[in-house]
């Protein structure tokens, strides 16, 4: 059997998300700026994904745009919105446990003159709304925090975050990171106070390299990347057609039957969590509730190096991972759980399992029988 559990790092396609990227790739080539019909063709595909997504988050079909994936999403929200917003103030708030391509986008901006502050977590990966108080200040211009934590999936209060900000100053641009919630959320940006939100593709069982940026039509925000002017000049650059459109198909299949899918993925995560529980020497990191996302979970296991454990577990074909997939494929202290405390000799002996709509229970338990076999010559192996 082969057992994935690496949702988080990436999905597989949907069966037809592949066949109509394939279809776009051979058929419908054109470019979108092209005047012939094979360009009109193309840019059918774009705006039919655009109506997709755009009434899925209940907003204007103008307040979407394409990039390559959620890095630049990100990038483009914070660099973007920052320079455009400089002249109100020059301080910007985030979380310390953010993805990389928001940890690095805002040391970017501190080496512009920008002053960060990194509000810290409390033991489940959620920040302190109290502390964020405390770090708004007239020169606030931009708040970016989570949605979902893409390693131990703490899911934060986002809608509370937004009513805190707004009440302090309605100007203060919020950016949600909501790689690892669309999906799995129904998210609606303007009910929700939400200004600009970033989505990937891959991670919704879609193709990789390609992304949204929602951004609300009175943010003022500039473009990172220049060129043709495509996108309204907002994202410069020949539009990924076979991407967009497979991104606009993967969000509609994602959202169909809905609530039965996410109630499958808590009911999974609940019988991993109390199977895993019963095996000597795991603890499992952050919540493990309905408050959590429904697809994540980060354990630990004592004397046991998650590398090694991994590649044990791929020799069964089963597929976890040893932190985020994001960063590098270089091993590397998780600054995710030390924010969150977990125990020093702990933080290289951390495993994520991450679930998609196709993850069955049989795999799950084919998953605990492997571990229940290798961990105890890991174990004995150590120790001698």
């Amino acid at each position: 059997m082969e057992c994935y559990l690496d949702n988080s790092a990436t999905t597989k396609c949907f069966e037809e998300v592949k066949n109509l990227v394939a279809d776009v790739m051979t058929k419908d080539y054109g470019n979108p700026s092209s005047m012939h019909r094979k360009g009109v063709e193309a840019e059918k595909f774009m705006k039919q994904a655009k109506e997709i997504i755009a009434a899925n988050l209940k907003v204007n079909e103008k307040e979407i745009f394409f990039t390559s994936g959620g890095t630049e999403s990100n990038n483009l929200a914070i660099i973007g919105a920052a320079m455009a917003n400089m002249r109100a103030g020059k301080h910007l708030i985030t979380s310390a446990i953010e993805h990389p391509s928001v940890m690095n986008a805002m040391k970017y901006l501190e080496e512009q003159g920008f002053l960060v502050t990194y509000l810290p977590v409390d033991h489940n990966g959620i920040i302190d709304l109290e502390k964020l108080k405390e770090a708004l200040c007239d020169e606030t211009i931009l708040v970016s925090i989570m949605y979902v934590n893409n390693e131990i999936g703490a899911a934060s209060p986002v809608e509370e975050t937004a009513q805190l900000i707004k009440k302090f100053n309605p100007n203060i641009l919020y950016h949600v990171d909501a790689i690892q919630a669309f999906g799995k959320y129904r998210i609606l940006p303007k009910r929700q106070g939400i200004d600009m939100l970033s989505i990937s593709g891959h991670k919704i069982n879609g193709p990789k390299g390609v992304g949204v940026l929602y951004v609300n039509e009175k943010v003022k925000i500039r473009p990172i990347i220049f060129g043709g002017g495509q996108q309204k000049g907002m994202r410069s650059g020949t539009e990924n057609v076979p991407g967009v459109a497979g991104i606009g198909l993967a969000v509609q299949l994602s959202y169909c039957d809905f609530n039965e899918k996410i109630e499958c993925l808590y009911e999974l995560k609940q019988y991993f969590i109390e199977e895993i529980g019963k095996i000597e020497g795991t603890t499992i990191n952050g919540k493990t509730d309905r408050k959590s996302a429904p697809h994540i979970i980060s354990v630990s296991f004592d004397d046991v190096k998650s590398e090694v454990l991994l590649h044990a577990l791929e020799s069964k074909c089963i597929y976890v991972s040893a932190g985020s997939a994001c960063a590098s494929n270089k091993p590397a202290v998780s600054q995710t759980l030390k924010a969150i405390g977990v125990k020093k000799e702990l933080l290289d002996s951390t495993v994520r399992f991450s679930f998609s709509f196709e993850t069955t229970k049989e795999e799950l338990t084919y998953c605990l029988e492997a571990l229940k076999e290798i961990l105890p010559k890991l174990r004995l192996y150590k120790r001698h």
